[in-house]
């Protein structure tokens, strides 16, 4: 028994010994063949986008832009963000691209993003800077040409029009080839805002610091992708305006009411970025992004005391950056240490001070310039390009 077991040991031994040799023998043609061929290839050396620092580049001129054209975009831009319908003679603007210093950035095609978001729904949540991020994807993805077979979607979100508005909370628009939906919800604040007496037309509302609207937290189980900003209406003047009184845990807090407003903010994006993050454990799937603030161009004064942004030469402040961290301390800071992306787009925007509506917006009164928003195509295609490059 005890040289049968020897046997079969030995057996055993000289079986591996055989499967080693031939693996050596495999390994030396190899080798031989092609040495190049074991090494890892140049696909494989290609940085991912984890470990691109998008914000980090240059702005470079390409004849290739813009994506699409203000004239032909009507369907989905709105016509007073199209600076081609306006009387402004120079747009020179549109002829830029991002580039990052790090990676490469693959040129935007609209069929093949929504075939990336095919049964997919993304949904921007934000201020006006939001709207015009979503107006300029549904360009883009477009093409700037008409689409008769994409559906309104609205209702299904509760984005209709209510009774004495001018139009609804958001829009959501489906292509129904890929079953890619994109909306847009207007939330300024990114605070769940509550009528404290209905029949009232002028009664305060309840700005819940640390609570997300409501809209967020009945469809966000439907969103596959979530970008969300904050930024410019956190004033005093949009507060008076809009009736805003501070709320912490379902009540008024006196403390909030007298607090500065950097201090609210912060306290108010912290409130909805943990929140935010405790939902991305629940859902694997979701992919989050706070994008950073857009900045302002007013110069000598602002928008209601003659606040102007007069200059039309591309880049005359520089065209790179190169610093590491996010110039949006707040949201950069939210987001550290959560499952949340940051869209960070704050730096390449600030060296863009030309590519503003300013004097040229069809709205605009006589002196009042708008330093705000962007012409569309422009600056926020390029943050649509940053976004679609990390989902």
């Amino acid at each position: 028994m005890k040289g049968e077991k020897i046997h079969r040991l030995l057996g055993t031994n000289f079986s591996l010994a055989l499967v080693f040799v031939f693996c050596m023998i495999l390994f030396l043609w190899g080798l031989e063949k092609s040495p190049l061929s074991l090494l890892p290839s140049e696909d494989q050396f290609v940085i991912s986008s984890s470990a691109c620092n998008y914000a980090k580049g240059r702005w470079v001129a390409d004849n290739r832009r813009p994506l699409y054209s203000g004239f032909g975009c009507k369907q989905w831009l709105l016509a007073q963000w199209s600076c081609r319908l306006t009387q402004r003679q120079d747009f020179s603007y549109e002829g830029y691209r991002w580039q990052p210093d790090n990676c490469e950035m693959p040129e935007f095609e609209g069929a093949a993003f929504l075939r990336k978001m095919e049964d997919k729904t993304l949904a921007f949540i934000g201020d006006s800077l939001g709207r015009q991020q979503f107006q300029s994807l549904m360009c883009m993805v477009t093409g700037g040409e008409e689409n008769i077979d994409v559906e309104n979607v609205g209702d299904e979100y509760g984005l209709v029009r209510p009774a004495g508005h001018s139009r609804p909370d958001g829009w959501a628009f489906r292509f129904p080839d890929t079953n890619s939906t994109i909306l847009y919800y207007w939330s300024a604040t990114l605070c769940d805002l509550e009528l404290l007496n209905i029949s009232d037309p002028n009664t305060p509302v309840a700005m819940h610091l640390d609570r997300p609207p409501a809209f967020l937290r009945l469809f966000l189980p439907s969103f596959d992708v979530l970008v969300l900003n904050t930024g410019h209406h956190w004033n005093r003047g949009k507060f008076r305006i809009n009736r805003w009184n501070m709320y912490v845990n379902g009540r008024l807090d006196e403390d909030m009411m007298r607090a500065d407003l950097a201090t609210i903010k912060n306290f108010a994006v912290h409130s909805i970025g943990r929140w935010l993050d405790s939902q991305l454990a629940l859902r694997p799937r979701l992919k989050a992004f706070f994008r950073t603030l857009s900045p302002r161009h007013f110069g000598n004064g602002e928008w209601n005391t003659g606040g102007s942004c007069d200059n039309v030469i591309p880049l005359a402040g520089g065209s790179e950056v190169g610093e590491e961290e996010s110039r949006d301390s707040v949201i950069a800071g939210t987001v550290n240490g959560t499952r949340i992306k940051l869209l960070d787009i704050t730096a390449i925007s600030q060296l863009r001070n030309e590519a503003h509506m300013s004097r040229y917006s069809i709205k605009a009164a006589e002196g009042v310039q708008d330093c705000l928003h962007w012409c569309l195509p422009g600056v926020p295609d390029t943050w649509n390009e940053l976004l679609a490059v990390q989902i």
